[in-house]
């Protein structure tokens, strides 16, 4: 029911433009005034977020970790530099290889129990596929909206025109379908499907988590159908773009309804941004399990919250306070003398 309800409201949400320009004729509201407000939203709603996960203190050291940390015997236990940092170059390496190879999603593995004679077994195996599906995702989107710049850039920047020939580089059809499209779709419709499919994952999920699949599934869906199908104006498109750009932009009559359902998604996509599980975008560089190094048994560090009044109270000190009734209570000591009551002084 959570992915019907989301697939709704992204139909409902196509609806909007399709009545607002074809039949209330609102083309400079959809064409400039939502681009200006949506991108506003999104850019105040971002550096809020960031500027708040910032500021947010961080008084421990709890980086997650999947490998062997540094021991004296270098030899017999090899460190694992990149699972286990324990500098900060070593966590810069395993913040590179996390944002742009997504390293921890690669090391997954997937959990399952198998009846044997004897007795339940838990099993563990390698389980890549959700690796794949995210990977061809996040960089398809990545590629698309690094392609999307030349309509906002005047000249084009060399960087854009050969990523443009390198995606398009198989020449199939005219105009050329372009492989982060196709990659884009595939992407979405097989992280959908995997909510859809898997019962534990469909039992966890909500409309947060079907929502923005499906609006990007539309925005691209929109997008494919103005480049192969509507074969829109490309020239005045970019005219309109150029002058949101230089906010002095005019509104060409030879825009396509189709162009204005396209940004009235894009413009939904970038308000909904700061308010949502997408923020993971620039979440993974604020992560204290993530970009800080697991030095904890190297350097001593002390809370920055502990009140400077209260004295540390180590732990051979309560040892000797509470000694006598851990021994009762069969807890092991460091020294054994301090679970021996004290004699009592007979005179």
């Amino acid at each position: 029911m959570n992915a019907l309800y989301s697939l709704l409201f992204v139909f409902l949400l196509v609806l909007i433009p399709l009545f607002g320009v074809g039949a209330a004729h609102m083309r400079s509201f959809f064409g400039a005034s939502l681009p200006y407000t949506a991108f506003t939203i999104f850019l105040i709603g971002f550096i809020y977020k960031v500027i708040n996960w910032g500021r947010s203190p961080v008084p421990f050291r709890i980086p997650t970790t999947g490998g062997q940390f540094k021991s004296f015997d270098t030899k017999l236990f090899p460190q694992n530099k990149y699972d286990c940092p324990q500098t900060g170059a070593q966590t810069f390496v395993r913040m590179v290889l996390e944002v742009f190879a997504f390293r921890s999603l690669f090391r997954n593995t997937k959990v399952s129990l198998h009846d044997t004679k004897n007795g339940p077994v838990v099993a563990y195996k390698s389980s890549k596929w959700l690796w794949a599906f995210a990977i061809t995702f996040h960089y398809s989107f990545f590629i698309i909206v690094l392609r999307h710049l030349r309509l906002f850039l005047e000249p084009v920047p060399f960087f854009v025109n050969g990523l443009d020939f390198i995606d398009g580089i198989l020449q199939i059809g005219a105009p050329v379908m372009y492989l982060a499209d196709v990659g884009l779709v595939i992407g979405v419709l097989l992280l959908l499907g995997r909510r859809l499919i898997d019962p534990k994952i469909n039992y966890i999920s909500y409309v947060s988590d079907y929502f923005p699949l499906f609006l990007i599934l539309a925005i691209a869906l929109s997008g494919i159908y103005m480049r192969y199908y509507a074969k829109v104006d490309v020239i005045a498109i970019k005219e309109l773009t150029m002058g949101l750009v230089t906010f002095s932009y005019q509104i060409p009559e030879t825009i396509s309804v189709s162009f204005f359902i396209h940004i009235f998604l894009v413009s939904t996509l970038m308000i909904y941004f700061p308010f949502s599980k997408l923020m993971h975008f620039p979440g993974v560089f604020m992560s204290p399990t993530r970009n800080l190094p697991n030095d904890t048994r190297a350097k001593h560090h002390v809370n920055p919250w502990n009140d400077p009044n209260i004295k540390a109270h180590a732990y051979a000190d309560y040892e000797k306070e509470f000694g006598v009734p851990m021994a009762e209570a069969g807890l092991p000591l460091d020294n054994p003398e301090n679970g021996k009551a004290p004699e009592k002084d007979e005179a």
